[in-house]
């Protein structure tokens, strides 16, 4: 049994009535002082696992766990502390039974992460076993699961967070993009309020006169980099249409190739070999890119041994004016949102649509512009797309420990590198290499310091790492 966001439920136990029990009786605990930036947070739950294995392996029992808790390890190993470390943040929910050697852990990373305690509640546990010959993956809740909402990081730095993740339905994440934006504006406009209180000589000021308002104020409205990894169960055909809704709110789509594969009533495997097949990656993108035409859309597929997939359909977009003082662009927020990246919608002029493409057509005509990226008189820039694979960082498959959380770390790392300006693709790497740390044990890779005081994980620094396989792929 699930719930309408896909997530498996407790037997006799109501997900509102955990959440309401839970948020009654938690305490809000600051790790360190949460600095003004942060490039990441996370949606994701905290969990901590019981991982049983095929015999005659012994289970491992108290590991960390939960999306939120490895796509913030993805983000923290590419932000040594103490000053970048303070840039990822996450919320952790213990309940009475939460052990301190985890707390011990989170604590060494140094990040903003927030403690909730809430003793009248059990914390967040799940089991992870193998079924049938196959060693096919399994996941179910042993315990009431805490989900997080907008709600929860308002009132807090991470709600200003430059990238957020999360994990969801289609239907939970349009409704997780509103309610942000939403809250940011909020915040941004009882900031302004309050700092145009406290300065009301701003009239003075009158050498300022055509400097944009909104970069003078560090309080402005910004919309956040959403990267959306969907929720495993509802990865359906019966899903397919919210999929397509969801994806102009989004700047990211990350799932992996079953994920993928399960939109569109398929298994994602080669029918011979019975291997990740790398075909139907390719053109499942293809069908889902392909709904939603003149748009930039990324789809970033992750493959297991077999790397990961970017695709990004190319489309036209119209330059933005320099916008004059005093007059600012009116946001669209809620489900008109996805019109700030397209999409089409039940009155979509069809003829016009495919007179845009012929024009494309022209334009990469042009003489003066042989490439089409730029049309100086109409103002409009083109993109050409990508369809790329990148390749896993381990190719020895001795060095895979337990896969666990290895998606999760990726997209952390993904995350981040696009809230510091990183382009899709090396975004991408820092995802693979992140991954790498992942799933070299059971758990999470260990921080340590070499001789020079320097950060490692493993025993090996990260930016050494990326560094290799950067060159092996050619983007150094």
């Amino acid at each position: 049994m699930t719930d309408n966001n896909g997530n498996p439920e407790v037997p006799g136990q109501s997900p509102d009535d955990v959440d309401k029990a839970s948020d009654e009786s938690s305490e809000w605990q600051d790790i360190n002082d949460t600095p003004s930036i942060i490039d990441f947070v996370t949606l994701g739950m905290f969990i901590i696992d019981e991982i049983e294995y095929p015999p005659p392996r012994p289970p491992s029992t108290n590991v960390l766990g939960g999306a939120g808790s490895y796509s913030a390890l993805g983000a923290r190993l590419f932000s040594p502390a103490p000053d970048l470390s303070r840039t990822v943040g996450w919320i952790v929910d213990q309940g009475s039974d939460f052990p301190q050697a985890i707390t011990d852990l989170i604590t060494g990373w140094s990040t903003s992460a927030v403690f909730r305690h809430d003793p009248t509640r059990l914390t967040t546990r799940g089991w992870n076993g193998y079924v049938g010959s196959s060693e096919r993956r399994e996941f179910k809740y042993t315990t009431p699961k805490k989900r997080l909402t907008a709600a929860d990081l308002a009132g807090t730095p991470l709600l200003k967070a430059k990238a957020v993740h999360m994990v969801c339905s289609p239907n939970r994440c349009k409704e997780l993009v509103e309610e942000i934006i939403t809250l940011r504006k909020r915040e941004a406009r009882l900031a302004a309020a309050a700092s145009n209180k406290n300065n009301n000589n701003n009239d003075n000021d009158d050498d300022c006169d055509d400097v944009d308002d909104d970069a003078k104020d560090p309080n402005a409205y910004t919309r956040p980099l959403i990267i959306w990894e969907p929720v495993p169960d509802l990865c359906t055909p019966f899903e397919l249409l919210n999929c397509t809704n969801a994806l102009p709110l989004v700047d990211i789509c990350s799932p992996n190739h079953a994920e993928l594969a399960g939109f569109m009533g398929t298994d994602g495997l080669d029918p011979e070999t019975g291997e990740i097949s790398v075909e139907q990656v390719e053109r499942n993108c293809e069908q889902l890119l392909a709904s939603m035409p003149l748009t930039t859309y990324t789809l970033v597929v992750r493959a297991g041994e077999k790397g990961c997939y970017v695709a990004k359909n190319g489309g036209r977009r119209r330059k933005q004016p320099p916008m004059k003082r005093g007059k600012k662009k009116k946001m669209k927020v809620g489900l008109d949102a996805r019109n700030f990246h397209g999409g089409l919608q039940h009155d979509t002029d069809m003829m016009s649509l495919f007179a845009g493409l012929l024009q494309d057509m022209e334009d990469r005509n042009n003489e003066d512009d042989p490439f089409g990226r730029f049309d100086v008189e109409e103002g409009i820039e083109t993109d050409s797309g990508i369809e790329r694979w990148l390749p896993a960082y381990h190719t020895d498959a001795t060095k895979v420990v337990d896969p666990t959380g290895g998606g999760n770390t990726f997209l952390g790392g993904l995350a981040v590198a696009l809230a510091r300006g990183k382009s899709i693709e090396e975004a991408c790497a820092w995802g693979s290499v992140a991954a790498s740390f992942a799933i070299e044990q059971v758990g999470v890779p260990e921080l340590g310091m070499d001789v020079e005081g320097r950060e490692t994980w493993n025993g090996e620094r990260v930016e050494e790492r990326l560094s290799g396989y950067l060159e092996r792929v050619g983007l150094l």
